[in-house]
């Protein structure tokens, strides 16, 4: 009797179901219908807008070439990036109208241009016009404690929607890696999109990470202590994947900065008939202008680290493994030693994180041996390079490393993570002749600087040498080239 009811009731619950799926298909078809509709006509609009701002005084269309890069007045190779691809487009095109979208409010355009002056050394021909945005703090990592992949991307579109209210341009970079706003220049705005990426949004590396339930900087540790959260998490991160491959699959034109980048790129956007590698520009010459011979300035070793302080670039590697090196007495034989750690600090989390590296050299007994410099000039970095006997790097599956090729440019043996760009683009025999080392562990890291240490002059003069001859294919000049040919599908 029981069983009876039970199959009557499942019966009815069917019949309820089939009676609502095609009213249910109806009125999705229809809303779906009316959002497209509705988005058609905001790009007819958003067209007739931009064709009465953009004619000139001769009556004829500019065109608007924008680049998307929400912290341009940040100091990192990105925005080194982001500087010698607008000077390049500016030899090239030099009629047209160059737009930035960012969300450094507080600084007005030209100290924006004076900065990057300042820092790298670059000056634009022409004037450029700044969009400044004001829902930055969408794209905040602090605004999402979980989630945050999804929350930031999410927060990008809208962030992309103001900046796409304001101007629409003919031409879209995303130089950021803000992939979810190619869809709505390419399908609302009617713009020709291309991205330049860094580091992909997520990668097979993240995924095997969680899937491993190995700890990491985005991977906390009750996450791996749970077996339902990582099984949770990997759920979402392979939803995450199939999104951004959707929303990078809209490119006209993909550039990536490392065979590392590309090979996660292709695999996950699949467009490899639009794809290249461009390596980032780095100011190779200016480096290359300090002699090897020339006589350090300050007695000792000096050790400098080069890289933004974010989570992932792992400063804390640096310094524990630069105690181990003092705690081992492997410089008893050697004259002093001391790390200075040089980087940009974009935000608050930043500075707080300067404040928690601070605090970790003070726990191991090392902060008279540890100097922090933030957003130093330009002049300043090149003093320090050209005095440090190595550079330090300790980035897991860093995108590519310009500060990486800084160093060896500027005669500093490099000392960089076995990963990434790093292992696989930059740090390799040239010649047959070695140009840097590599580690992955404070161990082995101790110990690398302690065998660089203890080098005689002659062999560290070798290295130095294959390094700086190694490096003139990441120069400004190269990576004009390799971007003009690259971009030139988003201007036919």
């Amino acid at each position: 009797m029981a069983a009876a009811e039970g199959g009557w009731c499942l019966c009815k619950l069917l019949r309820l179901f089939y009676s609502l799926f095609f009213p249910g298909l109806i009125v999705c078809g229809t809303l779906c219908i009316c959002l497209v509709i509705f988005l058609w006509g905001i790009r007819l609009q958003l067209q007739r807008k931009k064709k009465s701002v953009t004619t000139n005084k001769t009556g004829t269309n500019q065109m608007v070439i924008a680049f998307f890069h929400p912290y341009c007045n940040a100091g990192g190779g990105g925005e080194r990036v982001l500087w010698c691809a607008l000077r390049a487009l500016q030899k090239k095109y030099p009629d047209a109208v160059y737009v930035i979208y960012t969300g450094d409010a507080d600084v007005s355009g030209d100290q924006i241009l004076e900065g990057a002056f300042r820092r790298f050394n670059i000056r634009l021909i022409y004037p450029v016009k700044f969009i400044f945005l004001r829902k930055r703090y969408l794209v905040e990592d602090s605004l999402y404690p979980h989630f945050t992949l999804l929350g930031q991307s999410l927060g990008s579109m809208f962030l992309g929607w103001e900046a796409l209210m304001q101007c629409v341009p003919d031409v879209y970079i995303d130089s950021m890696g803000y992939a979810f706003t190619l869809p709505l220049f390419k399908y609302v705005g009617g713009c020709r999109v291309g991205s330049y990426v860094h580091y992909p949004t997520i990668s097979t590396d993240m995924l095997s990470v969680v899937k491993n339930q190995d700890v990491g900087f985005n991977n906390a540790a009750f996450i791996t202590r749970n077996p339902v959260l990582s099984k949770v998490k990997l759920i979402y991160y392979y939803v995450f994947a199939f999104m951004y491959g959707l929303v990078g699959s809209c490119n006209d034109v993909v550039m990536v900065n490392s065979s590392w980048t590309l090979n996660h790129i292709l695999s996950l956007w699949k467009v490899g008939s639009c794809t290249s590698i461009v390596y980032p520009p780095c100011d190779v010459q200016t480096f290359l202008d300090i002699s090897l011979h020339e006589k350090k300035t300050a007695p000792g070793h000096l050790l400098v680290s080069i890289g933004q302080f974010r989570p992932e670039k792992n400063h804390p590697l640096q310094i524990r493994a630069f105690a181990k090196l003092l705690s081992k007495n492997m410089t008893e034989l050697l004259p002093s030693v001391k790390l200075v750690l040089i980087g940009g600090c974009r935000n608050k989390d930043d500075e707080l994180r300067v404040n928690q590296l601070r605090k970790l050299s003070e726990d191991l007994g090392v902060e008279d041996d540890v100097e922090f410099k933030i957003n130093i000039p330009f002049e300043e970095l090149k003093k320090y390079l050209s005095e440090a006997t190595i550079g330090l790097h300790t980035m897991w599956n860093e995108h590519f490393g310009i500060g990486v090729v800084e160093c060896m440019a500027a005669g500093t043996i490099i000392l960089a993570h076995n990963s990434g760009g790093p292992k696989l683009d930059i740090v390799v025999p040239h010649e047959g002749a070695v140009t840097g080392f590599l580690a992955d562990s404070e161990e082995t890291y101790a110990e690398t600087m302690a065998q660089i240490l203890s080098m005689s002059e002659d062999k560290r003069l070798q290295v130095r040498k294959s390094a700086r001859a190694s490096v003139h294919r990441f120069s400004d000049q190269e990576f004009e080239v390799a971007f003009l040919l690259s971009v030139e599908n988003l201007f036919k």
